[in-house]
C-alpha cells in the first residue's frame, strides 16, 4: 500500500538471519546487513535515512539514537527481549517496536534441559578428563535428574514450556513469578523466592532485563540455595552477581552452574570473552546462544521481518511491544492515514471534524489506545488537499502522522 516502499532503507545488525533479508528484499526494500552490534555513537552515525532498524540483544537503541533517527518508523528486535530499546522514547517518537516473543522459546528450553543433564552427570568434567587422556569411570557425583526438584524463576513463555518438559522427564517443578501465573500440570507455585530456593535442587532464571532486575540474584540468594545444588541463567546477564556466583562455586556450596548471558558481552564473533567464571570446574559457559538454533533464527527472521514490512506498508501494529494493536483490512484505491497521538479525550472527533470540513469521506477507520498513546488508522479517497494533512499534523495530540498509498 506504501507507494515509496522501494526507497525505504533497512539496517539489520548482529548477523540477523538471511531469511529476514530475503523477506524484506522481496517487498522492494533496500537492505543493509551488518555482522556485529553497533555502540551508541556508531548507530547515531548510521541511523539517518533508515526507515526500519533490526537488532538483536547487544545493540542499545537509546533516546539519543532515536533523536538522531530522522526517518525511522519501526524497530525489530530479532529476539525475545526488548530491554535494549528505550521503549518510552520510541513511543514518544511514534516509532513502533516489534519482537519475537515465541519463536526461540523451544531452543532456549532445550539448551536448559541439556545443561541440567550435563551438570547432573558431570559430563563437562568427564569430557575434559577424556581429552586429557584420563579414564575416570566412576559414578561419584553423577545423578539422574528424575526425582529432583527444578525451581523456575520467571514463569513466562520459556519458564512454562521448561516446566512441562521437565515434568515429562520425571522432575518435580516449583516456580516463582511476581505476576499471577497459572501453574501447568503438577507445578507448584511458591509464595516467595526464598521458598523456591530452599526447596530446589536446580534453580534456573528466566526473567527479563528491565533495570529493576539488575543485581536481582546475588550472594544472599546463593546462600539460601541448597548445598550442592545447581544454578542456570539463560535470561539476562545483568540480573546475576557473577562474583557472588564464583564464590558460591569455589566454596562448594553450589555443585555447578550454566551461564549463557553476561553483564558485558563481546560485540562480535571472535572477540575475547572475559569473565570471573572462566576456568571453574563443572561450569558450562556458552556465548548467548540460548535462541541460536537455525530453526529459531529462521523463524525469528521471517516473523519479525514480516511485522516490520506490514507496519511500514499497511500500518499494521499487531503484536507491537509499545503501540496499540490495530489491523484494518486493505481497500484498493485509497490512501491510509496512520496517526500516533497522545491518548486524550476527543482525538477521534477532532480528526473526523478536520476531514469533514474538507469534504473528505472516511472509507474505513479503526482506533485503539494503550496507556498514554493512541493509534488511529483512517482510509480515505485520494482526492484531498495538503491542508488536511497539515491540520492533522498540527493537532496538539499528534505524535506522528504517516500517509500510506
Amino acid at each position: 500500500m506504501m507507494s515509496d516502499q522501494a526507497k525505504a532503507r533497512v539496517l539489520l545488525l548482529e548477523s540477523i538471519h538471511p531469511d529476514a533479508v530475503s523477506r524484506l528484499e522481496e517487498d522492494g526494500f533496500q537492505v543493509e546487513s551488518v555482522a556485529s552490534a553497533l555502540d551508541e555513537a556508531e548507530l547515531i552515525e548510521r541511523i539517518s535515512g533508515v526507515h526500519l532498524l533490526g537488532i538483536r540483544s547487544k545493540t542499545k537503541v537509546t533516546a539519543k539514537v532515536l533523536e538522531a533517527a530522522d526517518s525511522l518508523a519501526a524497530i525489530g528486535a530479532f529476539c525475545i527481549g526488548t530491554d535494549q530499546i528505550d521503549l518510552a522514547a520510541a513511543s514518544a517518537s511514534g516509532v513502533a517496536v516489534f519482537n519475537a516473543p515465541f519463536s526461540n522459546t523451544r531452543s532456549v528450553v532445550e539448551l536448559a534441559i541439556a545443561e541440567i543433564i550435563s551438570m547432573t552427570r558431570r559430563l563437562t568434567e568427564k569430557n575434559a578428563l577424556m581429552h586429557a587422556g584420563v579414564w575416570d569411570k566412576s559414578a561419584d557425583g553423577a545423578h539422574e535428574i528424575r526425582g529432583r526438584r527444578l525451581g523456575i524463576i520467571g514463569y513466562g513463555n520459556i519458564g512454562t514450556q521448561l516446566s512441562v518438559l521437565a515434568e515429562n522427564l520425571g522432575m518435580s517443578v516449583s516456580f516463582f513469578d511476581t505476576a499471577d501465573k497459572l501453574a501447568l500440570s503438577n507445578a507448584h507455585r511458591c509464595a516467595s523466592l526464598d521458598e523456591l530456593l530452599e526447596a530446589s535442587d536446580i534453580v534456573t532464571l528466566h526473567v527479563d532485563g528491565r533495570p529493576g532486575n539488575a543485581g536481582f540474584f546475588g550472594a544472599e540468594q546463593f546462600a539460601k540455595m541448597r548445598q550442592g545444588s545447581l544454578f542456570l541463567n539463560l535470561s539476562r546477564g545483568i540480573v546475576v552477581d557473577h562474583l557472588a556466583l564464583r564464590d558460591a562455586l569455589r566454596s562448594g556450596h553450589l555443585a555447578g552452574a550454566a551461564v549463557d548471558v553476561f553483564p558485558q558481552e563481546p560485540k562480535g564473533r571472535g572477540d575475547e570473552f572475559l569473565s570471573e567464571l572462566r576456568g571453574l570446574p563443572n561450569v558450562i559457559l556458552t556465548p548467548h546462544i540460548g535462541g541460536s538454533t537455525e530453526e529459531a533464527q529462521s523463524d525469528i527472521g521471517g516473523f519479525v521481518a514480516t511485522k516490520l514490512a506490514k507496519f511500514l506498508t499497511e500500518g499494521n501494529t499487531t503484536l507491537s511491544v509499545n503501540l496499540p494493536g490495530v489491523v484494518l483490512p486493505e481497500q484498493p484505491g485509497l490512501h491510509r492515514i496512520v496517526h500516533v497521538h497522545v491518548n486524550t479525550p476527543g482525538v477521534l472527533a477532532q480528526v473526523n471534524r478536520i476531514l469533514a470540513e474538507h469534504n473528505v469521506n472516511v472509507e474505513g477507520q479503526l482506533l485503539s489506545t494503550r496507556g498514554e498513546y493512541g493509534y488511529l488508522i483512517t482510509d480515505i479517497g485520494k482526492g484531498y488537499s495538503d491542508s488536511v494533512l497539515e491540520q492533522l499534523r498540527a493537532m496538539e495530540q499528534t505524535v506522528r502522522l504517516r500517509v500510506l498509498s
